[in-house]
Order: C-alpha cells, then structure tokens, then sequence
C-alpha cells in the first residue's frame, strides 16, 4: 500500500498519543481521533479500554466486552485513569483551550459548545487535543475564556498532562522549561514556515524538526480496509 495520505498521516499521530498509557480509557472526540485510538489497541496499545460514551466497553469493532457504570467512569476520570483527546475552538501558547464563546464572555460575539467537562478532563485525567484545521483563528495568543486548562493555570492538579497535541499540519506539544507549546513534528509535506505562518504565538522550533512517523503496511490495511473502510477520514482532512 503506497500514497499515505495527510489524514492518514493524522490518524497516527493521534494514535500515538495513547501509546504507553496502559490500562486507561480512551475517550477520543472526532473521527480521526476514534480511528486512531482503536488502531492503538489493535497494535501497540492492547491493553487500552474503549467505550461507547454510554455504559460499555467495547472492542475497536464494536462488539460489546463490558459495562461501565457511570460511578465507575467517574473513578476513572478523578483518578488519572482516562486519556481524553478533545477538540478546541481555541488553544494558547500553555494549553488552555476554549469551546465556550468568541469575544468577551459578558457579550461574546459567537456562542459555541460551552465549557462542558473541560475543567474536569483537563485538571484529572491527561488530555490532548485535535485541530483539523491548523490556523491563526485557533492557535491564539490568549482564549478568550479557559475552558480546558492549561500549564499556567494547573498549579497542584495532580493529574493534569497535555501529551500532545495533533493538526492537519504536525504535532505539537510542551516539552520545553517553561511548557509553552512547541512543534514537535511535521506532517510529511508540510515546512516549519506554514506552522509558524498558521500559529498566532510564537512557538518553540526545535533545531530539527522530524516528521511524523510512517504508518506501518499493516496500520495501513487496518486504517483502510477495517477502521474505516469508507474513507469518512478524508472529510476532516482532505490534503
């Protein structure tokens, strides 16, 4: 299988964000996201727990292998236990991230999703994000409201991580002095240039920058002929 596309490319990015994690529960949030987190458990993740954002444990085809009641799924997210990978409207230098509103909260120029559980997922259980479209509108100098909490703000949250952080264009995530966000890698055909260009702060460059991985043949087959047969993937990244 040759031609890895962009949002193949994605998919293993975000499927890299669980890798090592052990027996904690994915919560992906978005199509590429969920590919990603159930090829992780098919491969290198197998001990990685899915749910069907209800009451089960499901396997990556969907056929159920257990219950999770919700007082259960609440010990899981209080306790460190889950691996959340949300969207965001928009993300600043140190993470915090906000779903709620455009412009000032007292008279916001567009209402979005609301906060939500985004304080609780960030502050409890490690949390990365999913940007489709890597741009100046979502990676600002400062949200307008912190839904999601960032390095700056999570003084003393015991669980608290941002891993990673996956774009149309790379990856990016903290491991710098002061965790602000750095560009980890890039997407194959794309230049630390359209990064910088797309982001409203400036981030740390690294002297070289390497690629995203390749995914293997077999995450290939899986990625196309399992987990997405159909091709939904290429609605989110279409490069």
């Amino acid at each position: 299988m040759t031609g890895v596309t962009r949002a193949e490319y994605c998919v293993i990015a975000c499927a890299e964000a669980w890798r090592g994690g052990g027996e904690i529960l994915a919560s992906p949030m978005g199509l590429i996201p969920s590919v990603g987190a159930r090829l992780a458990r098919l491969t290198f993740a197998p001990d990685l727990l899915l749910t069907d954002g209800e009451a089960l444990l499901v396997r990556p085809d969907g056929t159920v292998e257990g219950w999770l009641p919700y007082r259960q799924h609440l010990a899981l997210v209080t306790g460190g236990r889950r691996h959340v990978m949300m969207g965001a409207s928009q993300l600043d230098r140190y993470g915090n991230q906000n779903i709620s509103c455009i412009g000032d909260w007292e008279r916001p120029k567009r209402q979005l999703l609301g906060v939500r559980g985004a304080p609780v997922n960030t502050l409890n259980n490690p949390t990365s994000y999913w940007v489709p479209r890597h741009s100046r509108r979502v990676f600002v100098e400062k949200v307008d409201m912190v839904c999601g909490v960032g390095y700056d703000h999570a003084a003393g949250a015991r669980f608290h991580r941002i891993p990673r952080v996956v774009s149309d264009l790379g990856v990016l995530d903290f491991a710098t002095p002061d965790r602000s966000m750095r560009l980890a890698s890039l997407h194959p055909g794309v230049t630390v240039e359209q990064v910088v260009e797309a982001t409203g702060f400036t981030l740390g460059i690294p002297a070289e920058v390497p690629y995203t991985r390749e995914p293997t043949a077999e995450e290939l087959r899986l990625i196309r002929e399992v987990l997405d047969p159909a091709g939904h993937r290429a609605r989110e990244v279409a490069a």
